[in-house]
């Protein structure tokens, strides 16, 4: 799949990052910051086309997980089997540490800009690397999502 070869050349850089001296890291830190962002990206249009597939039943139990900006969600739990109610819980727990992984990550390379520390830069370039591999994983998750929903109907 072209996107995770996209994002394994990010990890890559990210990985020789690691290793880049104080001058290297000042010079490179815009292409880096790029990088991410577009790895950033991929990963989350490719998240967000898999999740399009998924069954009603699915988005439903899903989108009833996380209320947006305090509104209250019609609760359809009622309406939702146990078994789909499940897999959305785990899917979101899975999304929600992705996305936890990619805040602390921004949250390191944005401090790191602010000192001029390289060490926490490296830090950041780590977490980033570890933020994708979550949410790759939270992404195999969705697929299953889908293959568990239409193996049900």
């Amino acid at each position: 799949m072209q996107t995770l070869k996209e994002v394994a050349a990010v990890k890559a850089l990210m990985r020789e990052a690691s290793n880049w001296s104080v001058m290297r890291w000042l010079a490179e830190k815009k292409r880096v910051r790029k990088a991410a962002d577009r790895a950033n990206d991929l990963l989350d249009e490719l998240d967000r086309s898999i999740k399009a597939t998924w069954s009603d039943e699915l988005k439903a139990a899903y989108a009833e997980l996380a209320p947006i900006a305090g509104k209250k969600v019609a609760s359809s739990s009622g309406n939702v089997s146990p078994e789909i109610l499940l897999l959305a819980k785990r899917l979101r727990q899975a999304d929600n540490e992705a996305y936890s992984a990619r805040m602390d990550a921004e949250d390191t390379f944005d401090l790191a800009e602010k000192r001029l520390s390289t060490s926490m830069a490296r830090e950041g370039a780590q977490k980033a690397i570890l933020s994708w591999d979550l949410k790759e994983k939270a992404i195999a998750m969705t697929k299953s999502g889908v293959d568990a929903t239409s193996n049900a109907s």
